[in-house]
């Protein structure tokens, strides 16, 4: 959503205030503030919010959500909130994500090679601010922080994964004219 006015303002409060903002908002809604983001993109500075909650998102969370924050944050200096879940395959930064992904598949994205790849995939056994430990074919692979790129879920699916929309087909769908 744009944000009104405010173009003129020669004070912004920073992302810092705006986690703490949207903390207070999420503890009171029982959801988890997982990122505040300000970026700029080709449309103007976008405020982006990631929340979560056990079980998973929903839209009406996430509306309730920017309703309740929306009014915190007239101070700050951005052209649009968005407010979503994190996904499924939100990469691995913190130790809370840790914990999330502990014992997860996962792919570590290095920088530069090592052991002869760039890449490697396997279930993640530990974290902390200078390491990163995965098990790979029964063997543990350490890389140092600061060598990973990313470190990203892997999401399998299967055909059962698909069994539900195997039962559409073209009747489904209505025919659109356009002029």
């Amino acid at each position: 959503m744009a944000k009104k006015g405010n173009a003129g303002s020669s004070k912004a409060a920073s992302v810092h205030a705006v986690e703490e903002r949207a903390a207070k908002v999420a503890d009171a809604l029982s959801l988890e503030l997982v990122e505040v983001v300000l970026q700029k993109e080709s449309r103007g500075k976008c405020l982006c919010i990631f929340i979560d909650k056990e079980g998973g998102l929903s839209l009406d969370d996430c509306e309730r959500y920017h309703k309740q924050l929306q009014p915190l944050i007239e101070d700050v200096d951005y052209d649009f909130l968005e407010v979503s879940s994190p996904g499924l395959d939100r990469p691995v930064k913190t130790l809370r994500d840790f914990e999330k992904n502990r014992d997860a598949l996962v792919e570590v994205k290095l920088f530069a090679p090592q052991m002869g790849s760039k890449l490697h995939q396997g279930l993640l056994k530990m974290m902390d601010d200078d390491t990163v430990t995965i098990e790979a074919d029964g063997e543990s692979l350490t890389f140092e922080r600061k060598a990973v790129a990313i470190i990203k879920p892997v999401i399998l699916l299967d055909d059962e994964d698909f069994a539900e929309d195997a039962a559409l087909d073209d009747s489904t769908f209505t025919d659109v004219e356009f002029e």
